[in-house]
Order: structure tokens, then sequence, then C-alpha cells
């Protein structure tokens, strides 16, 4: 094999690697951000449960709801606050309708408030990522169960936070690019 040759292999292999990797690079960087809750991205631990209400410690929790402006879907949180117990399980609950004609289907993309509380919410079970088809005029109840990680108590560069904000925003799931 002469030199062009392996420089010209060499060089497609480099190329497809790259495409491999760019690829790859969303699921692994969301993977990233919910094993360390880096940017704010809670903790997912489907199948698990929490570790256990740790007595007189709590901490606020402020649910958020939002969606793009080309869905046409009411979506808010049942409730918008609550004082939970580190390390207990809890649940609540948001609501969607869809207030068009015709059926949509949406996705909810989440985050946390403030980015350092990340690492400690933990949701066990979640509607997020999940594709929700919604009929004319039906209305959904979804639920998040999760807990506040007790460790949150223990981290310095966690101290001042005294309300945690979980916020969900509902994109449309654009269904040309579904029949590709």
């Amino acid at each position: 094999m002469n030199r062009t040759t392996r420089t010209g292999l060499l060089a497609t292999a480099l190329a497809l690697g790259m495409v491999g990797v760019g690829y790859a690079s969303v699921p692994l960087y969301r993977l990233f951000c919910q094993v360390t809750g880096f940017a704010g991205t809670t903790r997912m631990a489907p199948g698990t449960s929490a570790p256990g209400a740790v007595a007189g410690k709590t901490m606020s929790v402020r649910f958020d709801a939002n969606h793009a402006a080309n869905m046409p879907w009411n979506f808010k949180p049942e409730t918008t606050r609550e004082i939970v117990t580190l390390g207990a399980q809890d649940i609540v609950f948001y609501e969607a309708e869809n207030k068009s004609d015709k059926p949509v289907t949406g996705t909810a993309t989440f985050n946390v408030t403030p980015s350092q509380a990340g690492k400690y919410f933990t949701k066990i079970q979640c509607f997020c990522f999940t594709e929700q088809t919604l009929q004319p005029g039906q209305k959904v109840r979804m639920p998040v169960v999760f807990y506040v990680d007790p460790a949150i108590a223990k981290d310095p560069s966690a101290n001042d936070i005294e309300e945690i904000t979980l916020s969900y925003t509902f994109y449309p799931v654009d269904e040309r690019k579904k029949q590709s």
C-alpha cells in the first residue's frame, strides 16, 4: 500500500469517526449531565426509591411550566410550590391540555435552578423526553416522582440555596422529521 492510499484511508477513517462522535455527542452529553447534575440537569434514578426522610431538613421546591409559542397546549403544574423533606420521596402533577382541533405530539425538556442544585434533585419518574400525543381537547395529568438528596445540606456550595425550581418546557414534535 503506497503512502497516498494510506493517507486517504486514514483521512476517511478520521472523517467517519468524527461523524460518529457528532451523532453520539447529544446522548452522551445528556447522560453526562444526568449523572453529574451539570448545568442544572437533574439526576434520573428510575426504579429506585428515595433514601429516606431526614427529620427537620426541608427545602422549598417551585414548579414551573412553559411551552413553545407554536404549541397549542395549556401546560401548568397543579401545585406551584411545596416544602419537601430532604430524602423523602414526593410526587407532583403537571397538567397538559390540547387546545387545538387536531392531535398534537409534544416532548418536554427540563432543568433545575440554581444549577448547583441539579445534582441533588433526583427524579424517579417523569414525562420528560417522552413523546406525549394529546387528542383535540384532551387533558392529562403527568406525574413527577422525585426527592432532594440530603447531601445538599452538607455541600458548602449549596449553603445559600433556599429554593429549587424544576422547570419543564414542552415543544411540538416535528412530524416530518419522525417520518424520514
